[in-house]
């Protein structure tokens, strides 16, 4: 057996330290809406690195409280925190990538993106008010479609969901009943209706009862053929979710000077935007106590930002525009540190 000089020996033993460093696996919750997209980074991360990316997909709620308790190195939101929240819970929000909230149907009657509704429409189906789809309301807006007495069931999450905020954050901007009687939130006390855990617990649901309506993010729609409708936007044209509709929503958006970059994108002006998009948040402590697993987390998102954009296109998502990279990067150099205050990107 050959025995290595010991220069030689320290040499390999530091790159095995330093192996074993940059392997350390990291952990996440929270939203359901971007899980398709993380589940492909951590894919692509773990074939590049070795480093394994761990997300439960449990809900925005769910995330928020993990990684308030520190049980996670990052959680994940599409309901931004508000910036004293964050400052309060000593937490760092960035987005990660976009896409966009659709309704999905089970009616006979129509094919996938043939239905046509408004804000208003939707949030008086929400709110028990129509309650079969050859109602006058829902009728005026599809000449030519024959709509059938079919009772319509109401399905909507039952878990703490960023998908929910999404959703009745929209109705609550076009539909002022939603909002004196709902409001907003990722969780609200509905009106009428079934619950389904996660993306997958509505989509169940809609597939099985003839006449329901749901909402589910589009990339889990479009993955599992759900039918789905067009909607009408603030510029009073009726559009398909897509991703060209959904960076259309994202045009205008002020990530700068937004709080904790919570930029919300519902009902956004322009003749293409879909009036539910949204961005999915990370949130990271900005004092890191375990500081390698901190780094690594920024590592990932750096390595999807630069490498990921393709993935996330064809899952129907829209990755984050090249400036609002580098501010979310400058937003790690200036906030997420170590104990002794070294930053740690």
């Amino acid at each position: 057996m050959k025995i290595l000089p010991l220069k030689a020996a320290s040499a390999l033993a530091a790159a095995l330290l330093s192996v074993s460093a940059h392997s350390v696996d990291i952990t996440g919750a929270g939203a359901t809406f971007p899980y398709p997209i993380y589940a492909k980074w951590a894919d692509g991360y773990k074939k590049a690195t070795n480093t394994g990316m761990n997300y439960q997909s449990i809900g925005s709620g769910g995330g928020i409280k993990q990684i308030t308790a520190k049980t996670v190195d990052f959680g994940a939101s599409d309901m931004p925190m508000k910036a004293e929240d964050l400052q309060k819970e000593g937490l760092v929000q960035f987005p990660a990538v976009m896409g966009g909230v659709v309704p999905v149907m089970n009616l006979k009657e129509v094919g996938q993106g043939e239905l046509k509704l408004t804000g208003e429409v939707l949030a008086s189906i929400y709110l028990g008010k129509i309650k079969k789809w050859n109602d006058p309301a829902i009728v005026a807006l599809n000449a030519g479609i024959k709509m059938s007495d079919t009772d319509i069931t109401v399905v909507h999450r039952s878990d703490g969901s960023g998908t929910t905020f999404l959703f009745t954050n929209y109705l609550s901007k076009v539909s002022p009943d939603w909002k004196s009687t709902v409001g907003e939130g990722t969780s609200v006390k509905w009106a009428t209706g079934v619950g389904g855990k996660g993306n997958e617990g509505v989509a169940s649901y809609v597939q099985k009862l003839l006449g329901a309506i749901g909402y589910v993010e589009y990339a889990y729609a479009k993955g599992n053929k759900l039918d789905y409708a067009q909607m009408r936007n603030r510029d009073g044209q009726f559009v398909r979710p897509d991703d060209e509709t959904f960076k259309s929503a994202a045009a205008g958006a002020d990530w700068a000077k937004t709080p904790g970059m919570g930029v919300v994108l519902t009902d956004q002006p322009g003749k293409a935007s879909w009036p539910m998009t949204g961005a999915s948040f990370i949130l990271m402590h900005a004092k890191q106590d375990k500081p390698e697993s901190g780094r690594e987390v920024l590592k990932f998102f750096d390595w999807s930002f630069k490498n990921g954009a393709k993935m996330a296109t064809e899952l129907e998502y829209v990755p984050m525009p090249e400036a609002v990279i580098k501010l979310i990067q400058a937003e790690w150099k200036a906030k997420i540190k170590d104990a002794s205050g070294k930053a740690l990107y």
